[in-house]
């Protein structure tokens, strides 16, 4: 099942669905719970110090402190006046366990703060807009201070000082070495710097009906066995015209790699037959790959009558992309357009067939804006690529965001030794192996982006550091059995 990306306005949303139903004291008693165990689980001997602010995140610290006095924790709990009615009544409950919070002043948490071992930070929600009043600052500053003398700290849903929607940290923030993540993830818990001050992430799903939840997600985190449900269906008596042609085209002096990792990609992903057509010597890093050099490659597409199933465009092409790119898309075939081929002048020019791979710098281009406005909201950024050229985007990234004609997807895994030359290359050809094999454009790219990272998870544990696009696609076919849930058996006329 997804899991789900809520915005501050999502998250509104369904607290006041269940305030409608009556229940949500039940959720606050549930998430503050689910808090306690957490703590209790990775911290099973520490004195623990919670800070409750005055709203709904203060009431789920003040929940969880009693669930650990039950648990047999040494507690203290400092507390701002209780302003939300639930924190309230969660504040006398506690009190009926012998727990009377502390005033909540940065002086006062900087002395519990040296008989801890763990501080749960309950102070600041999703609702919070940086930057922080001086006195919430001189708080912050102190359970920092506290992490920095060797305290965990344990953030309740999102770390206090963080904008939910922004994956850019604000320098005065809390810095987590947990986050348990309430009903579903925040934008800042996933990208960015503002993800690395969350630290290790767990979601906790509330008993929330799941169409609430959906109705108001702003992105999906689909499961692998979701993924998998997209991938293509290869019947026993397939052939390689019937498994999909792809055609690469890319290549120029002094990037003909670029284009070489595509094809490899592209095979490795289940293409019947990938040809790279270039106006350069692509070299031939698999016998199974097919180059065709032309010394006037727009010429030579423009004479050649068939189609192929799908197209992959851009990578290492040089200045002619544009031009090229233009006559690709009036052919109306699927198509993944990554690297030169994502140029501003094709703002509209997209179709639903096709699919356009971005990273940032490349989005930010395309889109007439700064690097640092992708990378500081990249689903609105993804959102707006889509709007501008069409079909489906892939924004690259750790993780990557995928917009389509069903909403934004948030990519699952990886690996940071990902980080080098012709990663993206191979993606390209990934989808468009996945295209040429009948899948739509946003189908393609939600599947493609999956099998990429989990190879590169693959590659991981078999080579450490130092990793190379070349040994991501070898682990394309693993990475694919893994997503179908191991050795795949023949029944039905069907593999």
């Amino acid at each position: 099942m997804s899991e789900w990306v809520l915005s501050p306005e999502g998250v509104r949303a369904v607290d006041a669905r269940l305030e409608a139903a009556g229940l949500l004291d039940l959720a606050m008693e549930e998430a503050g719970r689910a808090v306690a165990d957490a703590v209790h689980a990775r911290f099973s001997t520490a004195r623990v110090l919670l800070l409750a602010g005055g709203g709904a995140n203060g009431g789920d610290a003040l929940v969880a402190a009693r669930h650990l006095v039950a648990l047999g924790r040494t507690v203290r709990v400092l507390a701002v006046p209780a302003g939300h009615p639930l924190t309230r009544s969660n504040t006398e409950r506690l009190a009926a366990f012998g727990i009377e919070p502390g005033e909540l002043t940065a002086q006062e948490v900087e002395r519990a703060a040296r008989e801890a071992d763990v501080i749960v930070d309950g102070l600041l929600g999703t609702g919070f807009t940086p930057p922080l009043r001086p006195a919430w600052a001189e708080v912050v500053r102190a359970v920092n201070a506290a992490r920095e003398r060797g305290a965990a700290v344990v953030s309740i849903d999102l770390p206090s000082g963080l904008d939910a929607t922004r994956a850019d940290a604000p320098e005065e923030s809390v810095r987590a070495d947990l986050t348990v993540a309430l009903t579903g993830y925040k934008t800042a818990l996933l990208f960015g710097s503002a993800a690395h001050r969350a630290g290790e992430v767990v979601l906790t799903p509330l008993r929330v009906p799941p169409e609430w939840v959906r109705a108001e997600a702003l992105a999906a985190r689909p499961s692998d066995a979701e993924v998998a449900a997209l991938l293509p269906v290869r019947r026993t008596d397939a052939h390689k015209g019937t498994a999909g042609r792809v055609w690469v085209i890319g290549g120029s002096p002094g990037t003909v790699g670029a284009a070489a990792l595509a094809g490899l990609g592209a095979l490795r992903a289940g293409a019947g037959l990938v040809t790279v057509h270039s106006a350069a010597d692509v070299p031939l890093v698999t016998p199974e790959l097919m180059v065709r050099r032309h010394d006037d490659l727009a010429g030579a597409l423009g004479r050649m009558r068939e189609r192929p199933d799908a197209v992959c465009l851009g990578m290492g092409l040089g200045p002619d992309a544009e031009a090229l790119a233009r006559v690709v898309l009036g052919w109306g075939v699927p198509t993944v357009l990554d690297a030169d081929a994502l140029q501003p002048g094709l703002a509209g020019a997209g179709h639903e067939g096709c699919v356009w791979t971005p990273h940032p710098g490349e989005a930010a281009r395309m889109l007439g804006v700064g690097t640092g406005a992708v990378t500081g909201d990249p689903l609105a950024a993804a959102r707006a690529l889509r709007e501008r050229y069409g079909g489906a985007v892939v924004l690259k990234g750790g993780p990557s965001v995928v917009a389509h004609a069903g909403g934004l997807n948030v990519g699952r895994g990886g690996h940071p030794g990902m980080a080098s030359a012709g990663m993206g290359d191979t993606l390209s050809g990934v989808v468009a192996a996945l295209l040429g094999q009948g899948l739509t454009a946003g189908d393609a790219a939600v599947a493609g982006v999956r099998l990429h990272a989990r190879a590169g998870e693959r590659a991981g544990a078999r080579h450490g550091y130092g990793l190379t696009a070349t040994d991501v696609s070898h682990e394309l076919g693993g990475a694919w059995l893994d997503l179908m849930g191991g050795i795949t058996t023949l029944s039905r006329g069907e593999w």
